[in-house]
């Protein structure tokens, strides 16, 4: 695997970060997950957009100018033969606070870290999207918004690491964390949206949940489609009335829930709105992909 680390391409077992660092030391860091159908790059601009955003809110500075980006990611999925008609691209953008002496002031640190990982995207198999996933509702609550806004997309993940053991311990796909009021969130690395009365509805940000694009995707979708649609405070009793779930996020798209905390959701199979708004995502997917 060829990685770029700082301003270079270097092979994997030479891409090498000091223990210095204050990503590695304190998870002083941001970063985006990024994918391709085939050769093109999904949501690119949106996705770089929200990275700056990361970025600016905890005062790094992005080593790279925008017009640098395209070529370098196309360049490192061209090195990693991956972003063609055989094998679409997964993309990992990092950027930390940089080596630096022991100490939490940012100062400490005079240039960032920043590397991208690029490797074939392993999607979920067609068998999830057939009978739908199983979640559990965490014990483990979200970070409350005052304290990490979760409009930064921070390398410290313990929160969503707790709920993920809770999810692997209950042999689930992940865990739904509720926020400090017991309203529905989001899961460990998606969005989560439910069908009432043929309305369909997902936790507002204002819940403290990071504004997926994926999600901004299938809410547009869903208003083309003339779906009612209904962001809000919701808690896990809606989950358990829903008539249909599904998941939200770049790698996977659209995935039906049919059971969370051991009851099924609905009729216990993916239902049709769910269907429905997949459908819709791959027959729009040209409209999000640069050119």
């Amino acid at each position: 695997m060829w990685i770029y680390l700082n301003d270079r391409f270097v092979k994997e077992e030479e891409a090498v970060v000091s223990v210095f660092d204050h990503g590695f030391l304190y998870g002083d860091g941001v970063y985006e997950t990024i994918r391709s159908y085939g050769s093109r790059i999904f949501m690119r601009n949106q996705h770089l957009t929200r990275l700056r955003r990361s970025a600016d809110a905890i005062g790094l500075t992005i080593p790279i100018p925008d017009h640098r980006w395209p070529a370098l990611l196309h360049e490192s999925m061209t090195r990693n033969d991956v972003g063609h008609e055989r094998t679409d691209a997964y993309l990992r953008i990092t950027i930390s606070r940089g080596a630096g002496d022991i100490g939490l002031d940012p100062a400490l640190c005079p240039t960032p870290t920043l590397v991208i990982m690029t490797k074939p995207l392993h999607p979920p198999s067609p068998e999830q999207y057939r009978t739908g996933v199983k979640l559990i509702v965490a014990e483990t609550r979200r970070n409350l918004p005052s304290a990490i806004s979760p409009q930064i997309k921070a390398t410290n993940f313990l929160n969503n690491i707790l709920a993920k053991r809770e999810a692997i311990a209950a042999g689930a796909f992940d865990s739904i964390l509720l926020n400090w009021e017991s309203h529905l969130t989001e899961c460990t690395v998606s969005n989560l949206f439910f069908v009432q009365a043929g309305q369909l509805c997902t936790p507002a940000l204002a819940c403290g949940l990071l504004d997926g694009i994926t999600r901004d995707i299938v809410l547009n979708l869903a208003q083309e489609a003339q779906i009612p649609v209904a962001e809000g405070h919701f808690g896990v009793e809606a989950i358990r009335k829903a008539e249909e779930c599904f998941l939200t996020n770049t790698s996977m798209e659209v995935m039906p829930v049919t059971m969370v905390d051991g009851y099924p959701i609905g009729n216990g199979a993916p239902g049709s709105i769910t269907q429905q708004l997949h459908r819709l995502f791959i027959g729009n997917r040209a409209r999000y992909l640069e050119p």
